[in-house]
């Protein structure tokens, strides 16, 4: 464990470089949602279409898709792709876990389309464009672990349960933070949700 963690923070060490040898980008740009609900605990949000660089995994937990996930990754948004192109990173980093397949996503910057992002030279890196969804997200600080984000899944499932509201899929962790931040960390659960907006008219 403590070698992936030490691979993990080598990674972000080098997005932070790439962040102030471009000046173009001030900040990191966060995925874009709106906020369709609120209940004690947890939250219905309304994302919008986005495009994400996925890789997929046969990695059952955490521990094992972080690291060469986050490699692969890394690797396109440093460069590794038709045109050498730099793409900033953003938050958060989505992970997915089921019994058959495991993923890591980056979702790429709102200035790119379809059309200009530079496609990957590895072909474990895959380009997909999400459809507009709404979420189910439950919040929780400190250190992600398997345990935590089994533990969370299982309370928004419940969550969800108790007030009648219909999900389905897999339950996804989100990251927003480097390891080497100690303070105010930030992780969620999210899941899609059969939702209206008429429901909480």
């Amino acid at each position: 464990m403590k070698s992936s963690i030490k691979y993990i923070f080598t990674f972000f060490l080098l997005l932070l470089t790439q962040s102030h040898n471009n000046m173009a980008v001030a900040y990191t740009e966060k995925q874009k949602y709106r906020v369709v609900h609120s209940e004690e605990g947890f939250e219905i949000r309304f994302y919008p279409a986005s495009i994400l660089a996925t890789v997929y995994s046969d990695a059952k937990t955490y521990r094992e898709l972080a690291y060469p996930g986050f490699r692969k990754l890394a690797g396109y948004i440093f460069g590794s792709n038709e045109s050498d192109t730099k793409i900033s990173m953003t938050s958060p980093v989505h992970m997915e876990f089921s019994k058959s397949e495991s993923s890591m996503s980056f979702v790429m910057p709102s200035s790119f389309s379809e059309e200009n992002l530079p496609r990957p030279i590895d072909p474990a890196v895959k380009i997909e464009k999400t459809e507009d969804v709404y979420m189910a997200t439950i919040s929780f600080g400190g250190y992600a672990s398997d345990k935590k984000i089994r533990d969370y899944s299982d309370k928004l499932r419940t969550l969800l349960d108790k007030k009648g509201i219909s999900w389905y899929g897999n339950f996804r962790y989100l990251g927003y933070n480097p390891p080497f931040q100690v303070f105010g960390r930030k992780n969620e659960i999210i899941v899609p949700v059969k939702w209206s907006e008429r429901i909480s008219q």
